[in-house]
């Protein structure tokens, strides 16, 4: 299907008024850019420890969509294109020439009591191949440690595999595709650990990339746990297209922190390893408590860890007395720690 695409060029400070401008005439899907960035709340509130440095501009865009006349009788449509942005039905009562006239006199008449920047409309056909398939071409098979990743739609054709040393995932899904640093440095470490029936709790479990790994090691009974409902969805997904059972596998939504019950049925089991691939504001106060649910000489693995926070999960790992520091490695930005419970 396609859609017209429209973008207003126009300063960060005027990108409210304009949203609202748009509301009023009906559209309610939009799309802003700008490079303002994130604040220190915001920041916080997302556990982000990694903020790219944007070039310095105040200038911004707004985007919506339309239907296209080809898209008029098409059953098959609805009102979001996929990038998740809302589009405009063709309900509206203006046709989108009369659209445009309307908000270029709105922008006319908001030009005189603000900066509103170039305020030029241009026009765009996307469609829904251009994001749909073509970025598939991009995730190719690539080696961590002794695994070998494929995406899922290799798996048909791929009938040379070791089974126990390919682990196939569907990237445009939860976190975790074996691409970033952090999940790269943990699956190494999973395999210098991992012994056969281990019992293993995967805390932020994302795409369960690690528990598969894991689980291919010989890993027994295992515990998985994620804040984002999406993850705990797509677990069962993903251990089907790598051909593992999942009858011993527990799934929770909740963190581990703070949920009480995610914390009983953790003490019911008896954790050889505990891995967490999140972030450094997660992994210290994890630090002061992992003890609890590992075995003695139990492997606590983390990542997530920028290395500018590296030493303060470092000294989290030290202020526990039932642990010892066993490893600290680095790939590019990111740290990987482990530990043993003593």
């Amino acid at each position: 299907m396609k859609w017209n695409k429209y973008t207003i060029a126009t300063k960060a400070g005027a990108t409210e008024y304009i949203c609202d401008m748009l509301i009023g005439l009906g559209i309610t899907g939009l799309q802003i850019d700008d490079n303002l960035g994130i604040t220190e709340e915001e920041k916080k509130a997302q556990f982000i420890d990694y903020v790219p440095v944007l070039a310095s501009s105040d200038d911004a865009y707004v985007t919506f969509y339309t239907e296209t006349e080809d898209n008029k009788n098409d059953e098959m449509s609805d009102s979001y294109n996929l990038t998740g942005v809302e589009v405009v039905k063709q309900t509206l009562k203006y046709s989108d020439e009369e659209l445009l006239e309307k908000i270029r006199e709105e922008l006319l008449d908001a030009s005189k009591f603000m900066d509103i920047g170039l305020g030029t409309i241009t026009k765009d056909v996307t469609v829904d191949t251009d994001w749909k398939d073509n970025w598939k071409q991009f995730f190719k098979t690539f080696a961590v440690g002794n695994f070998v990743i494929k995406p899922v739609w290799d798996k048909e054709t791929d009938s040379s595999s070791d089974v126990n040393k390919t682990i196939y995932i569907d990237p445009g899904m939860a976190f975790g595709t074996g691409k970033h640093e952090t999940t790269a440095l943990c699956i190494c470490e999973l395999e210098n650990y991992v012994k056969k029936d281990m019992e293993v709790f995967d805390v932020g479990c994302g795409s369960a990339i690690l528990s598969i790994a894991a689980k291919k090691l010989g890993a027994g009974k295992m515990l998985l746990t994620d804040i984002d409902p999406e993850a705990v969805r797509v677990v069962n997904h993903n251990f089907e297209i790598n051909s593992l059972e999942t009858e011993d596998i527990e799934i929770l939504k909740g963190d581990l922190l703070t949920d009480e019950s995610i914390m009983k049925v953790a003490d019911g089991y008896d954790f050889d390893i505990v891995v967490a691939n999140i972030l450094a504001d997660v992994i210290i106060p994890l630090s002061a408590v992992v003890d609890r649910y590992l075995k003695k000489g139990g492997i606590f693995i983390s990542s997530g860890i920028i290395y500018t926070r590296a030493d303060e999960v470092k000294e989290a790992v030290a202020a526990n007395a039932n642990l010892e520091l066993l490893d600290v490695k680095r790939d590019g930005d990111w740290v990987m720690i482990s530990a043993r419970k003593k």
